[in-house]
């Protein structure tokens, strides 16, 4: 597919959906909206920040002078717990239902200035075990039926403040994206009796055009429908379902292939790298999943470089998703860029 220079559509195996390529687009020339680009340069305390170390949150509530990772229950939550009301009344086409859930937030570190690629090894891995025990905690609750890991990075992604965390959301129903996915993997296997994500990763290991990063534990690859310029797919090489059943290499494994990848994202246009990621794995509900495989998704908005992000709109909102760049001339992109951080090269 590399050699396509005309329009094709791709279909995306997880949603079941499609997605219209049109490489010849990139000869046009850009009049579009440019950004300004944030500052690079942030102090590692902010005194205005309610995430950092011994600050007052929004309600009065202190942080502690935490030196390591930090979880709380977010002070403004998108979910309310066991106790919220169920005031859905649906009538005739008017359909509605409760929700309810837990949302938490977790600091990876007390320094303001950071991100993931600026950490260390060590501390990457003690945000997947938190992730791992996490998930554990929040499947314990009765009416929990789905954990959602994911990192909204940077301003551009609505992200309301640049410490770094990421937020975690358990919910009593199983949200549209992960329950679409669920329901392809459960046909693919009922067809082939084989985990549909194994055999893709597999072919994509073949051809090796798309594959990004690599490591014995797991690899990185802009999947085949990809959407968005840089968008990649971060899926474990053994089968599990959940952060939990990694092994502690495999958990390593995890932490390097995190640092590795979002280094490289950073490098390609020199700039702290906006995204959304988060990681599917199975519902908690307490039922086998054989067709489900732990993964994880990056959505980043750039597109031409540090200040022209990739819109969703016209064809693409009201037809299909349309995507410029290739999934393979990404993938080459970012797989000719160094695993060294821009920054440090810098300061060497």
């Amino acid at each position: 597919m590399s050699s396509f220079k005309t329009p094709h559509r791709r279909y995306n195996l997880l949603t079941e959906e499609w997605v219209l390529v049109s490489p010849q687009r990139n000869l046009r020339p850009w009049q579009g909206q440019q950004e300004a680009i944030p500052p690079q340069v942030r102090s590692a305390y902010d005194p205005n920040c309610y995430l950092c170390p011994g600050n007052s949150r929004h309600g009065g509530l202190k942080n502690p002078n935490y030196e390591d990772l930090f979880i709380f229950d977010n002070d403004f939550p998108a979910l309310l717990g066991e106790n919220s009301v169920d005031d859905a009344h649906p009538q005739n086409l008017l359909i509605a239902e409760a929700e309810k859930g837990v949302c938490r937030v977790m600091c990876f570190s007390p320094r303001h200035d950071l991100s993931l690629p600026d950490l260390n090894r060590p501390t990457l891995r003690k945000i997947i075990d938190a992730w791992s025990v996490q998930y554990l905690q929040l499947a314990d609750i009765s009416w929990i039926n789905h954990v959602q890991i994911f990192e909204n990075k940077g301003a551009m992604m609505g992200c309301s403040n640049p410490h770094p965390h990421c937020q975690i959301w358990a919910t009593a129903s199983i949200p549209v994206e992960p329950f679409k996915e669920l329901g392809a993997c459960r046909r693919y296997f009922r067809d082939h009796k084989k985990c549909m994500l194994c055999d893709y990763l597999e072919q994509e290991l073949k051809q090796k055009e798309r594959v990004v990063e690599l490591n014995d534990s797991f690899a990185v690859v802009v999947p085949f429908w990809a959407v968005w310029p840089f968008e990649t797919l971060l899926v474990a090489r053994r089968h599990v379902a959940t952060i939990s059943d990694l092994s502690a290499t495999e958990k390593d494994g995890l932490a390097d292939i995190l640092k590795k990848l979002t280094i490289r994202y950073d490098n390609l246009f020199r700039t702290s790298f906006p995204y959304t990621m988060g990681f599917h794995q199975k519902p908690t509900n307490g039922q086998e999943y054989p067709e489900l495989h732990l993964h994880a998704h990056f959505y980043p908005p750039l597109l031409r470089s540090a200040t022209v992000k990739k819109f969703m709109v016209g064809f693409e909102m009201l037809g299909e998703p349309q995507r410029d760049i290739t999934a393979e001339d990404a993938a080459a992109r970012l797989r000719q860029l160094p695993t060294k951080y821009y920054r440090e090269a810098e300061s060497a």
